[in-house]
C-alpha cells in the first residue's frame, strides 16, 4: 500500500519557534496488550534523510520492520527505550505507566533533548519536557517513525522470548501474538489463567469466572478505556 514518507516538518517548526537544538520523536507499543510491559522508545534523528520505506511501524509487514530495524539502530543520532511493567500498568493506571516509561526512555538517551515530539492527540509526557503532540506522528515525523519501529520490533522480541519460557508460557503464543488478545492467548488464559507477566487490573478477567478473583483494582477510568481498545486487538 503507496504512503507519504514522513518529513521534518515538525522538527524544523521546533527548532524554529523554540530555538531546539536536539529534538526526540517518542512513541509506544504494548498500550492495548494483555501482556508484557508498555514500551517507548525516544529517538533522536536529527535532519538527516531518512531510510527508506520509513512509516509507523503499523503499516510495515514484520519482515520489513526486522530489516529496518537494523538500518534504523545504526541511522539514529541516538535511541533509547523504556519500559513500565504490567505491575506498574497495574498499580499506576496506563497514563502514568506511559509516562514512566517515556521519562526512563529519554533519560537513558546520551542527552537530554530540548523538545519532544509525541504521538497522539494526548501529551502524557508533562512537565518539565517541552512536548508537541502530533496524531499520526509516527506517519508524518521522521523520529516518531524511527521510534515506532524501533519499539515495535524490541517489545515484539522481548515478548517471543517470554514466549519460550516453560511452565505452560509456551501456550500463550507470545512469539505471534505480542501479548495481544488473539485467539490462542485467549484459549490459554481460559485454560491457565493469568501468568506473571499478564496485567491484572483489566476486565478480560471478569469473562475468566475462575481466575476472576485474582483481578486487582482499577486505578482510572482511562485504564478501562485503554483496556477495551486492547480487546478489540488495536495497535497489534
Amino acid at each position: 500500500m503507496p504512503y507519504e514518507a514522513p518529513t521534518h516538518t515538525v522538527e524544523r517548526s521546533l527548532r524554529a519557534t523554540t530555538g531546539a537544538k536536539v529534538i526526540a520523536g517518542v512513541d509506544e507499543v504494548g498500550r492495548g496488550a494483555w501482556a508484557g510491559p508498555v514500551t517507548v522508545c525516544a529517538a533522536i534523528t536529527g535532519l538527516r534523510r531518512p531510510p527508506a520505506g520509513l512509516t509507523d511501524s503499523k503499516l510495515l509487514t514484520p519482515k520489513r520492520r526486522d530489516a529496518l530495524l537494523d538500518i534504523l539502530e545504526s541511522w539514529v543520532t541516538a535511541h533509547a527505550l523504556g519500559h513500565a511493567s504490567p505491575e506498574e500498568i497495574d498499580e499506576l493506571g496506563m497514563t502514568a505507566a506511559l509516562r514512566l516509561a517515556a521519562v526512563r526512555a529519554l533519560e537513558a538517551l546520551p542527552v537530554r533533548p530540548d523538545a519532544v515530539i509525541l504521538d497522539g492527540k494526548h501529551d502524557y509526557l508533562g512537565s518539565p519536557w517541552q512536548v508537541r503532540t502530533v496524531i499520526k506522528g509516527d506517519q508524518s515525523c521522521v523520529a516518531v517513525a524511527a521510534a515506532s519501529v524501533i519499539a515495535k520490533v524490541r517489545r515484539d522480541r522481548m515478548m517471543a522470548e517470554l514466549g519460550e519460557q516453560g511452565d505452560g508460557i509456551a501456550d500463550f503464543a507470545f512469539a505471534s501474538n505480542a501479548g495481544y488478545p488473539s485467539p490462542v492467548h485467549r484459549a490459554a488464559l481460559e485454560v491457565r489463567g493469568p501468568t506473571a507477566y499478564h496485567r491484572l487490573s483489566w476486565s478480560y478477567l471478569d469473562a475468566l469466572p475462575q481466575w476472576r478473583h485474582l483481578k486487582k483494582v482499577r486505578r482510572s477510568e482511562e485504564s478501562t478505556e485503554l483496556e477495551n481498545g486492547g480487546q478489540l486487538g488495536f495497535d497489534f
